[in-house]
C-alpha cells in the first residue's frame, strides 16, 4: 500500500504550484515533477509518467488533472479535492481581480515588464524536467522513433489527441501482431469521448453559463489553449462576448499563474458578475475531477495488462514528445533577443547545475532579471 500524505502538505504544495505556475501546462508538469519526485519523493518517474499519459487520454486541462491524480494517489478522495482546489483557486482569485479591474476601468493593468523574463526561465525549467522524463519513457528503439515522429508532427501542428491515440494504437497493434498466438483480449480499449451536440443559448443566465462550460470541460482535449476556439464558437459567434473581450481573456490566461482554464472566470465575470464567474469556474473544472476519480483507481490494473501497458508506454513517450514540441514553440516566440537568451542560459545553468534549486526562485529571478534588462 502506498504511503499517504498529510492533507496540509498536499494543500501547501499545490497552492504553491498554483501561485508560481506560470507558462502553461508544460511548465506546470515540470514544476510538479520537481515538487513530487525530486523534493518529496512521493512517487517514482514511471508512475508520474503513467499519470501524465492518463491525463492526455481524457478531456480537460492536463496540468489540473495531473494535480488531481497526484492528490488522489497521495490522499484518496480528500486528497483529490484538496490538490485540485489548491492548484485551481490561486489562479481563479488572481483572474477574478483582473476581471474586476477590467469591468471597472475597461482595460488590463500593464504587467508585461514583470513577465518579460519569466518565460525564458520557464523554458529552462521545462528542459530540466523533460530530459529525465524522456530518458525514463524511451524504453526501446521503437518508442524512440515514436517520440521523434510525434515531436515533429506536433511542431507541424498535428492535433495532439490524434498523436496520443495514434501512438498508443500503433504500439498496441504491433504488440498483438507479434503476440497473436498467445494474446488474449486482456486490454481495455481507451474510451473515445464523443462531442456533445452543440447547443446555443440566447441569454447569459447562470444556468446557461453552467451547461455551456460544463459541455466544454467534458469534451475539450489537450491543453487549455484549445479552449479559445470553443469560446469563440460558443460566445463570440452568438454575440454574448466581443472578440476584444475574448482576446483580453486570452491575455489574462497567459500572464496569470495556474491553469489557462481560469480565463473562464474572467469571461463569466464579464457576462454575469461574481455569480457568473463562480458558476462558470465550477462548470469548466468539474468534469476533470469526475474523469480522474473514475480513471485513477484502475490505473494500476491497466498497467499490469501487457497489452494496455504497451499502449500506455507509447502514450507516455508521445506525452513527453509533445511537451518538447511545446517547449520548442515557446522558445521561438520568447527567446528573440540577447536579453531573453541571457535569461534562458542563466536559468538553464541553475536548473542543470543545482537540481534541487527551488523553481519558484528561478521564476522570480527570471522576472527580476528581465525587468532590470528591460530598463537598462
Amino acid at each position: 500500500m502506498e504511503e499517504k500524505v498529510n492533507l496540509k502538505e498536499l494543500a501547501k504544495v499545490f497552492a504553491k504550484l498554483g501561485i508560481i505556475g506560470f507558462g502553461g501546462p508544460a511548465a506546470h508538469i515540470a514544476l510538479m515533477r520537481d515538487e513530487v519526485i525530486i523534493k518529496r519523493k512521493w512517487m517514482n518517474e514511471q508512475h508520474f509518467l503513467d499519470l501524465l499519459g492518463a491525463t492526455n487520454l481524457i478531456p480537460g486541462p492536463n496540468s489540473t488533472e495531473m494535480a488531481i491524480h497526484i492528490g488522489y494517489d497521495k490522499g484518496g478522495w480528500k486528497g483529490l479535492i484538496t490538490a485540485g482546489l489548491c492548484f485551481i483557486l490561486p489562479a481563479v482569485f488572481i483572474t477574478g481581480i483582473f476581471a474586476l479591474l477590467y469591468r471597472n476601468y475597461g482595460q488590463l493593468p500593464e504587467v508585461q515588464p514583470f513577465i518579460y523574463g519569466i518565460k525564458p526561465a520557464i523554458i529552462a525549467i521545462i528542459i530540466g524536467a523533460v530530459y529525465p522524463l524522456a530518458r525514463k519513457s524511451v524504453k526501446s528503439v521503437f518508442l524512440g522513433y515514436i517520440g521523434v515522429v510525434v515531436a515533429l508532427a506536433a511542431v507541424f501542428g498535428i492535433n495532439e489527441i490524434y498523436l496520443m491515440f495514434g501512438a498508443g494504437l500503433l504500439a498496441l497493434s504491433l504488440f498483438y501482431i507479434q503476440n497473436k498466438k498467445s494474446a488474449r483480449c486482456q486490454s481495455i480499449i481507451p474510451l473515445i469521448f464523443l462531442q456533445i451536440t452543440h447547443t446555443t443559448f440566447w441569454t447569459a443566465t447562470n444556468a446557461q453559463l453552467f451547461w455551456t462550460f460544463l459541455k466544454i470541460g467534458s469534451i475539450l482535449y489537450g491543453s487549455g489553449y484549445v479552449l479559445f476556439a470553443f469560446l469563440d464558437t460558443e460566445l463570440v459567434a452568438t454575440g454574448l462576448l466581443t472578440r476584444q473581450q475574448l482576446m483580453d481573456a486570452i491575455a489574462v490566461g497567459q500572464f496569470t499563474p495556474g491553469p489557462v482554464f481560469s480565463s473562464v472566470t474572467f469571461i463569466g465575470f464579464q457576462l454575469n458578475g461574481l455569480a457568473g464567474a463562480v458558476i462558470s469556474t465550477i462548470a469548466i473544472f468539474l468534469p476533470s475531477f469526475v474523469f480522474v476519480a473514475l480513471l485513477n483507481p484502475i490505473m494500476k490494473k491497466l498497467r499490469n495488462s501487457k497489452g494496455f501497458s504497451t499502449f500506455l508506454d507509447a502514450v507516455n513517450v508521445a506525452s513527453v514528445a509533445i511537451i518538447v514540441a511545446v517547449c520548442f514553440e515557446m522558445a521561438k516566440e520568447t527567446i528573440t533577443d540577447w536579453r531573453t537568451i541571457l535569461i534562458a542560459v542563466v536559468s538553464a545553468i541553475i536548473v542543470l547545475k543545482f537540481k534541487r534549486a527551488n523553481s519558484s526562485f528561478i521564476i522570480l529571478g527570471g522576472s527580476l532579471l528581465g525587468y532590470i534588462l528591460r530598463i537598462v
